[in-house]
């Protein structure tokens, strides 16, 4: 069994910056894939970013259109946790972000579709105008 814990949400003006983190508990991954999705009340859970590592390297990374270039996903092994660091808010950035993984991935793209096995329990993100 796999517990994540998001953290890092808040309250920021249009422009600024946060970096959300997502910690692994229950199992060390030396391969899988984890992601991120964001949701507004009475809106489908939107698709953020992806990334996958296999043999303790980065095999995939993918963003939705609408954060390329503004957000990045990254992970740290050490402490079995994914980031997203999100530059250039807009107030349309505006949700719960989830954070979700593949403990039985090794290595593969992870597309928008992709079904993840474990959710956290989100945390939200507020950008004011």
């Amino acid at each position: 069994q796999v517990h994540l814990v998001e953290s890092g949400g808040g309250l920021v003006q249009a422009g600024g910056s946060l970096r959300l983190s997502c910690a692994a508990s229950g199992r060390t991954f030396s391969s899988g894939a984890m992601g991120w999705f964001r949701q507004v009340a009475g809106k489908e859970r939107e698709f953020v970013a992806a990334i996958s590592w296999s043999g303790g390297s980065t095999r995939y990374i993918n963003y939705a259109d609408s954060v390329k270039a503004r957000f990045t996903i990254s992970r740290d092994n050490a402490k079995n946790t994914v980031y997203l660091q999100m530059n250039s808010l807009k107030p349309d950035d505006t949700a719960v972000y989830y954070c979700a993984a593949d403990a039985n991935n090794y290595g593969d793209y992870v597309s928008p579709k992709h079904e993840f096995d474990y959710w956290g329990q989100g945390t939200q993100v507020t950008v004011s105008s």
